[in-house]
């Protein structure tokens, strides 16, 4: 039986590896494939208890690692010595990484270290801007890799610019990858819950107004940065004719209190809120504001308009498209893009299918068994 290892780190993450797990559990990979979920512990979140599993229909993780928060170099090391013990105690066949976080690369370099190959799903994303952890992170992975699931054709581009060619398909190594366009699992994590989380009855719309605007902030380059925070702060501010509903980190209140910044009455700041009432906010907000890779994607799976404040994005195919608009942190760009934003919010446009059809585990899963 093949032994494929999973380590993830963090809620976005478990998602993601959900939809995967729930595959290898059908029956007609069961007695083939034999998963073993590993969670770092990168992010402690007090929304993942039991409850969280449960309801989200997630295998439980088989080991915690329990890093917890630090340096990237602490805790990349950290990481990197428990995954490396797991792998020696259990000798899996592959070990499976999701995205860009420190746990992708922390589970990516155990594994090339001790020639266990890597699959890497979410490769080829870039945003060009090495000064991003994340982008170090996912272009060091991608270079390990033995699998290199691509969720666009701009992914795949990348990695052939790089130097990454799909060589082999039937036998891959770490120096002859197979690169598979195989969608965006968080597509299908999407329908899957989408489905889910309407035919609840959440409680977190009543108290919001019918037209309201989604907003999330929490990079670094935004809430570390007291120029950038002041300008999105200032802009916001200034669009009272809008309600603006803000599920906010602690960290990122804290930043706005040391800088002495506050939003006005029209913006309600909540705390944060499950996967499930985010979809819900997602569903029914007028459109999003956010420096989130995953929001920027979800704002398109539900058709809604996307400032994204950030100067470069990942997710290339989101702006040609016309649905993502890159307002960066200048008071004019951003007050830009909320015009933007709200005139294609009446008006809409063509929304093309970017991300597959929705089939993307098995895609993983059926590559994965048949290179063995």
């Amino acid at each position: 039986m093949l032994k494929l290892m999973t380590v993830v780190g963090a809620r976005p993450q478990f998602v993601k590896a959900a939809v995967l797990s729930r595959k290898l559990r059908e029956r007609e990979y069961t007695s083939q494939i034999q998963e073993i979920l590993v969670h770092t512990g990168q992010h402690y979140d007090e929304n993942m208890s039991d409850v969280f599993f449960r309801e989200m229909q997630i295998p439980a993780p088989d080991y915690n690692l329990e890093v917890g928060s630090g340096t990237h170099g602490a805790t990349t090391g950290a990481m990197l010595a428990g995954i490396e013990g797991l792998i020696l105690q259990h000798k899996p066949d592959v070990l499976l990484v999701y995205g860009d976080t420190n746990s992708t690369l922390a589970g990516a370099l155990a594994a090339s270290k001790l020639h266990v190959p890597v699959a890497h799903v979410e490769a080829g994303l870039r945003s060009y801007m090495m000064s991003m952890p994340e982008e170090q992170n996912r272009r060091l992975t991608d270079h390990l890799s033995t699998w290199l699931f691509c969720p666009t054709s701009a992914a795949a581009a990348n990695l052939k610019k790089e130097g990454i060619p799909s060589i082999a398909r039937t036998k891959p190594s770490a120096d002859e990858k197979s690169v598979v366009l195989c969608g965006d699992i968080m597509y299908e994590a999407f329908l899957f819950y989408r489905a889910l989380a309407l035919s609840l009855e959440l409680k977190i719309l009543k108290d919001f107004p019918p037209q309201f605007c989604l907003l999330t902030l929490h990079r670094a380059e935004n809430t570390d940065n007291i120029e950038r925070l002041s300008a999105i702060v200032h802009v916001i501010n200034r669009h009272k004719e809008l309600s603006f509903v803000f599920p906010a980190h602690p960290r990122t209140r804290k930043l706005l209190a040391r800088y002495n910044l506050s939003f006005a009455d029209h913006v309600r700041i909540i705390d944060p809120v499950g996967y499930f009432d985010m979809i819900a906010l997602e569903n029914a907000c007028k459109f999003i504001m956010t420096d989130s890779g995953g929001v920027q994607k979800e704002a398109y799976f539900f058709a809604k308009p996307c400032v994204t404040l950030r100067d470069a994005t990942e997710w290339v195919e989101l702006v040609a498209a016309g649905w993502n608009f890159l307002a960066g942190a200048e008071e004019a760009r951003i007050s830009e893009g909320i015009v933007w934003a709200g005139h294609l919010a009446r008006h809409g446009r063509e929304h093309p299918l970017l991300y597959g059809d929705g089939n993307t585990a098995s895609m993983i899963a059926n590559e994965i068994r048949n290179s063995f």
